[in-house]
């Protein structure tokens, strides 16, 4: 078992940033297997949607609304992943989830369903 907790969530003001944080812990066997992390989100009445994904080997894939604001990477050593998010506009709104996987695909990460175990989410709210 692998346990995924979020966290940096929070308010802000359209145009601010937050940095959100994913630090994995539990078996050391299944955490050093995992290759595909990511980060989806949910607002209300929708369904989870891709942010950002990274592999192991830092291929990266982002979706194209936070493509240039929101940058995500990993630090495998210490287990953890991050998601930089900037010029945040109220639309990005929405409860943010951490994602791993111990897959293997010829081609970054993109769908809920290719990951494993996810954490509990972190709110993230955008005032105009």
């Amino acid at each position: 078992q692998v346990q995924l907790v979020e966290s940096g969530g929070g308010s802000v003001q359209a145009g601010e940033s937050l940095t959100l944080s994913c630090t994995i812990s539990g078996d050391r066997l299944k955490i050093n297997k995992i290759n595909g992390m990511g980060w989806y989100r949910q607002a209300p009445g929708h369904r989870h949607d891709l942010v950002a994904t990274i592999t192991k080997d830092g291929l990266t894939d982002y979706a194209d609304s936070v493509m240039g604001r929101f940058t995500i990477s990993r630090d495998n050593a210490q287990n953890t992943m991050s998601l930089q998010m900037n010029n945040l506009k109220p639309e990005d709104t929405a409860v943010y989830y951490c994602a791993a996987s111990a897959q293997y695909y010829n081609s970054a990460f993109t769908t809920p369903s290719q990951f494993d175990d996810w954490g509990q989410g972190t709110q993230v709210t955008v005032s105009s």
